[in-house]
């Protein structure tokens, strides 16, 4: 029993169907329609491995056939849009393990494709009973409930598994709010952008301690959902999950900060509200930036602020068990948060698999998942919070020379990596790196 319908929790499901392991995904949204918010996640080598060991051959071929055009080039920029560095980008969007930008809302409905027998809508989790038989009952909000062999919790930083199963399991707040926007990509807002970032992926690092992610998403398909390439016309034709995928082309932007930037209670407002927030936060941006934020759909735009899981000491394996954000929520610091949540479910699929087969014992199994998973999870957590400011502590956000100092240092840096081959070198292979142990 997978309670929660996200990336992590679908990936693990669709690998365990495909290897004949009965499982049921209990997802307290009503439909595959629901839940539809949508920014980009970036996948890496280790997301699209378990992408590939995961889903059946031809919906893998449909997630590569779906993503959006890779980035030609990592941005580093000023708020005035001066480039600091622009460094091109290896890309190989055929190979298995590249690197890939995807529309969460396009991600999900791959992940919801031919499951229909596997997912229970409108299943909202409340708590679990595990029973003398070492079987698990969970109990949803309508009454129902449900027994199997296997409780696992992938519903996410609030999970309602967690907080039962280990309640000293903290999330805590890093300090930092972050407003994120969706602009249609058009041709006025083609032609705000250099073609340097309009292809690519760029970081910001504005004055006052303001910092900034865009990113130009652009997908295979056009405004009427007809495929752009020929190539990809016979997967789009047959996938029905474009149907119910409203991605078009667009330009994410977002900006983010130490809370007492924002105005209070910032994760309330919605609409243009947030939108005003926003420009009310990066009065001194290059217009072209603002008129962005100006062009946004109200209705995409959203604040939160960004949280981090506390490290947990290792527990007695169970039949409950854990994956993804249920059990490491981390930073959009370095990007590996989904990443992280697929392989937590390819490494859980093998051990589960070899249960089911009768290779282990199914609590083993699970024990030696957590014995992967657990570590690898606090690492990722630890380094997401030590990247690109995503913790109130970094000196960016400091006033005064201190703070002044750390965005020279931080500009220095990446323009000294755009100039010296050596240097972008490493750069580029530290993005490329496989961030996970091998846990086959």
């Amino acid at each position: 029993m997978v309670i929660g319908g996200g990336t992590g929790g679908m990936c693990l499901a669709h690998g365990l169907k495909k290897a004949g392991v009965h499982v049921t995904v209990y997802e307290r949204y009503g439909s595959r329609r629901d839940g539809l918010y949508g920014y980009r996640v970036g996948i890496d080598a280790i997301g699209s491995q378990a992408l590939h060991d995961c889903l059946p051959p031809t919906l893998f071929d449909t997630f590569v056939a779906t993503c959006a055009r890779a980035p030609s080039y990592f941005n580093v920029l000023t708020e005035g849009m001066k480039h600091t560095a622009s460094i091109p980008l290896p890309t190989d969007r055929f190979a298995v393990q590249a690197e890939r930008s995807v529309s969460r809302s396009t991600l999900r409905q791959v992940l919801f494709t031919d499951m229909d027998d596997v997912v229970r809508y409108g299943s909202e989790f409340t708590r679990y009973e595990t029973n003398p038989d070492g079987t698990v009952t969970a109990f949803f909000s309508d009454g129902s409930q449900a027994t199997g062999d296997v409780l696992v919790a992938a519903d996410g930083t609030r999970s309602a598994v967690r907080r039962q199963y280990l309640p000293h399991a903290t999330v805590t707040d890093t300090g930092i709010t972050a407003i994120a926007t969706k602009t249609p990509l058009t041709a006025e807002t083609r032609a705000l952008l250099s073609p340097e970032v309009l292809n690519g992926l760029s970081l910001i690092f504005g004055r006052r301690g303001m910092v900034g992610m865009l990113h130009v998403m652009e997908f295979p398909w056009d405004a009427e959902g007809r495929p752009k390439d020929p190539a990809d016309a016979a997967l789009l034709d047959a996938w029905s999950g474009l149907q119910f995928d409203s991605s078009r082309d667009y330009v994410n932007l977002s900006v983010w900060s130490v809370h007492d930037r924002f105005p209070e209670r910032i994760a309330d407002r919605r609409g243009h509200d947030l939108i005003g927030a926003a420009l009310d936060a990066t009065t001194d941006w290059h217009p072209s930036l603002r008129r962005l934020f100006t062009l946004s759909d109200p209705d995409a735009a959203f604040a939160l602020r960004i949280a981090t899981s506390a490290p947990v000491p290792a527990w007695t394996p169970t039949t409950v068990t854990l994956l993804g954000d249920a059990i490491h929520t981390m930073t959009p610091g370095q990007g590996v948060g989904a990443n992280t949540a697929l392989w937590d479910a390819a490494v859980l699929c093998r051990e589960l698999t070899a249960a089911s087969e009768g290779r282990k014992d199914v609590v083993a199994a699970i024990g030696d998942y957590e014995l992967a998973m657990l570590p690898n999870g606090t690492a990722r957590v630890a380094a997401s919070l030590d990247n690109n400011g995503t913790s109130a502590g970094d000196p960016l956000y400091k006033s005064g020379v201190v703070g002044r100092l750390a965005l020279a240092g931080a500009r220095t840096y990446f323009a000294l990596t755009g100039k010296v081959p050596a240097l972008r070198r490493k750069f580029l292979a530290g993005l490329r790196t496989v961030r996970a142990p091998d846990a086959a």
